[in-house]
């Protein structure tokens, strides 16, 4: 069961199932480590609440892992914002980054707009890092005008194969004169004992004519207890995933209260970035010397800017060199 402790709380991940309809799942809520991840960039705020979504889909599927590696969800597009990276380092660390254009930005005008909007064409990837030492795998959806909610479920269907509905939500908090961000994420999967109950259609019937025998071969009926739980998370409504006044837990209740859900131990999330200068050095070796040279800047340093956190890292060349001359001779 949930700790009294996190019940209510921003920043946790709360897993939970519904046994009845063999059903698990994760809410995720994001405050403070979205708003400063998002702070820090000074994005504009139709660019803030897409990296929202993405920081909210990679929590939710990030804390999956069972091992301390890293998740990453990339985008990669020809729309306004072009890029979007997010790291989550299992079990708490979150980080994000963004790249757009600002004159496309402008050009859309005010008002909101949709994810699939802004991200155009492309593709998102999402890669499981186990370490240096291990396998990565990486599995690719491509990015043709959906949702991220819609590109997750295309990811699972195509590639886990596991029938599975994710909400997101992102929303500007005023308070006290001051504005700060708020995402919500839901996630719920059917994991029945029996495969047969998760059959799914692997392909689209094409133009075979409606009412042809094959064509209701290629669509096997839905499993009554997926059906009903799909239904239920449809009634979810943006604010319930983002509202602090409405807790995870009292969110599961409304949902589940007739079938009864189980909670899990919460896991707490944290903004944190993985730079440091002794990786800023491991990077400052896959450079030629003559690059490194190319870098030193009018007053004979050079400057590094992390593109996650934003942290500057002045070097002196003559230290850099030393530093990776050290290294050589140690690995030699």
């Amino acid at each position: 069961m949930s700790s009294p402790s996190f019940e209510g709380s921003d920043d946790v991940v709360l897993p939970f199932s519904v046994e009845p309809l063999d059903i698990r799942g994760r809410i995720v809520r994001l405050g403070p480590s979205i708003d400063t991840i998002l702070a820090r960039h000074g994005y504009p705020d139709i660019v803030s609440r897409v990296v929202g979504e993405a920081a909210a889909l990679t929590v939710l599927l990030g804390s999956s892992l069972k091992f301390e590696g890293r998740f990453q969800l990339q985008t990669k597009t020809d729309g306004a914002i072009d890029m979007i990276v997010v790291d989550y380092d299992a079990p708490d660390r979150l980080r994000a980054t963004a790249r757009f254009d600002k004159d496309r930005l402008e050009a859309l005008g005010g008002g909101s707009h949709k994810a699939e909007e802004l991200l155009g064409s492309g593709y998102l990837a999402m890669t499981i890092d186990q370490g240096s030492d291990r396998s990565r795998y990486q599995g690719v959806v491509a990015l043709e005008g959906q949702s991220f909610e819609e590109a997750a479920h295309q990811y699972f269907r195509q590639s886990e194969q596991i029938p599975t509905r994710v909400r997101l939500a992102v929303a500007e908090q005023f308070e006290d004169g001051g504005r700060t961000y708020r995402a919500g994420g839901l996630m719920i999967q059917f994991l029945p004992s029996s495969p047969e109950r998760m059959r799914q259609a692997d392909l689209d019937p094409g133009d075979i004519p409606e009412g042809h025998p094959s064509n209701d071969l290629a669509t096997p009926g839905e499993d009554d207890a997926w059906t009903e739980a799909k239904a239920l998370v449809e009634t979810v409504e943006d604010h319930e995933l983002i509202d602090p006044a409405v807790s995870s837990e009292r969110l599961l209740y409304r949902l589940f209260h007739e079938r009864g859900v189980r909670v899990f131990e919460p896991q707490a999330v944290h903004e944190e970035c993985r730079c440091s200068q002794t990786r800023v050095m491991a990077m400052m070796r896959r450079f030629s010397p003559e690059d490194r040279r190319d870098m030193v800047g009018d007053n004979g340093r050079i400057g590094i800017t992390c593109e996650f956190c934003s942290r500057f890292y002045d070097l002196d060349p003559a230290d850099v060199e030393a530093e990776i001359a050290k290294a050589g001779s140690e690995q030699a």
